[in-house]
């Protein structure tokens, strides 16, 4: 994509209301560009839309019109959610017309280095994590993207001496065409969002577009541990930096002793950086990071090796990864009552980030779970479910999915909640029958392994419903 100054006054196409939305209008308006805002939703829906018009913007609410997209259109700059089998968007593509995302429209106004953080799992915990590290350091780090301040507004606003740490979606990254960070980094990668991406080889290709414009003079942070990650390496150009729970690297950043395959945890492992020249330095001891759950080592782990990438002391590491209280709704802990514990982790929307919420714990587990069906089996629940739970409190479009997968763990207490136009009432109710199901030293887990849509708005609000019935027990 050109720089937005080259669309002055030349026509674009903002799809997609919404905060994103806006800033790229603004952005692409103040550039000089004849900007139009369109949005299905109806204009009471679209609280955003008089601001723009009192810019001078125009904005299109309630349909999609005919001739929206003609020749004339020099870009199309899309909401990360709406589908590319819009019609807008059909048509865009049908006339060789770019379409992109605001991450590439941010790249191009952005002063400050980039470092692209993206994964099926752990991306807003790593990401937050980074820009704590870098603080530390007493480097300037900005933290945005899909969380903090909407990323061109941030990127208008940064300057070369700052640091733009960014939490990118596959569904951002499928919308760029020149995105170039400094460091990009790739968590894991799990089935996930397929019901958008239409199957994995193209979930994974928009993943890897975080690297295909990276040089020799970048870094990408790989994790080892991850097959599919470790799969794209003869197509990174950039110096790879890798981290691992499993193995001992010849570079990068890993645990010493690794963690193996049935072997308990021991509280005498370090995390670990092996520089270059093969030089190591002990960072930290496991047992002092503070968030719990092994992938959360792992998400120290990769946020310890993009900060070095960035250049900051890991002398200063200590007091983030020990201090760090978590992101809300990621494995947050809620309260005890009655000697059992409520953790809310309404994140999890597939079945990866489930198992790692379970696998996280040595106590006995009630999970509640269940939401939107995007055609999971969820058997690789199975496992997880044998070894650390011991009821199921299930909701959702995916309730009986999840069931079987309980059933086949060879759990007895298994109990479906009725849906109802109240999907308020309906966690509420599951929340109840977790806590009479759940005794004195057990975890009560909201970890749903399923996106909120069938019921909710967002993973947020089934969160936050969820936090307020337990409060209210």
């Amino acid at each position: 994509m050109k720089h937005p100054e080259f669309y002055r006054d030349k026509e674009v196409i903002v799809l997609g209301l919404a905060k994103s939305g806006v800033q790229v209008a603004k952005v692409l308006h103040d550039a000089g560009a004849i900007v139009t805002v369109n949005d299905k939703k109806e204009r009471e829906e679209c609280p955003e839309a008089s601001e723009l018009e009192a810019l001078g913007i125009s904005v299109i609410c309630g349909e999609h019109p005919e001739g929206l997209i003609h020749e004339g259109i020099a870009l199309l700059v899309k909401n990360p959610g709406i589908p590319y089998h819009v019609s807008p968007v059909l048509r865009a593509e049908e006339l060789g017309i770019p379409v992109v995302t605001e991450v590439e429209v941010a790249s191009h106004l952005c002063r400050a280095p980039m470092i692209g953080i993206t994964g099926s799992n752990g991306k807003t915990t790593t990401t937050t994590w980074v820009g704590k590290l870098l603080k530390a350091a007493g480097m300037s780090p900005i933290v945005a993207g899909n969380i903090g301040t909407p990323l061109c507004q941030a990127a208008q606003e940064a300057s070369e001496d700052d640091w733009m740490v960014v939490e990118l979606s596959s569904f951002q990254l499928k919308g760029t065409e020149d995105f170039r960070p400094r460091i990009a980094c790739l968590l894991n990668l799990a089935e996930t969002h397929l019901d958008y991406h239409g199957g994995m080889e193209d979930y994974v290709a928009s993943k890897a577009k975080l690297f295909s414009n990276q040089t020799a003079e970048d870094t990408a942070v790989l994790n080892w541990d991850d097959p599919v990650c470790r799969s794209l390496v003869p197509y990174i150009k950039a110096h790879i930096v890798p981290f691992s729970l499993g193995e001992n690297l010849q570079e990068g950043v890993h645990v010493v002793p690794p963690y193996l395959p049935g072997v308990e945890d021991e509280l005498s492992r370090k995390v670990v950086y092996t520089d270059d020249k093969g030089i190591s330095h002990e960072i930290i001891s496991v047992e002092e990071i503070g968030l719990p759950g092994r992938f959360n080592v792992g998400n120290a782990l990769a946020a310890c090796a993009i900060a070095i990438a960035a250049g900051a002391d890991m002398d200063s590491f200590a007091e983030p990864l020990q201090n760090f209280g978590g992101v809300e709704h990621r494995l947050e802990f809620v309260m005890d009552k009655d000697g059992v514990s409520y953790y809310n982790n309404s994140k999890a929307t597939n079945s990866k980030a489930t198992n790692m919420a379970l696998t996280s714990f040595k106590r006995p587990i009630v999970l509640i779970g269940g939401g939107l069906d995007r055609g999971s089996d969820y058997e690789e629940l199975v496992p997880s479910l044998r070894e650390r739970v011991k009821s199921v409190v299930l909701i959702g479009e995916t309730k009986e999915k999840i069931a079987k997968a309980a059933e086949q763990a060879g759990l007895k207490q298994i109990i479906l909640v009725d849906n109802d136009e109240d999907a308020a009432a309906v966690l509420t109710d599951a929340v109840k029958k977790a806590a009479a199901l759940a005794e004195p030293g057990d975890i009560v887990l909201l970890s749903p392994a399923c996106a909120s849509w069938d019921m909710f708005s967002s993973y947020e609000v089934r969160g936050s419903i969820f936090k307020e019935a337990v409060h209210n027990l």
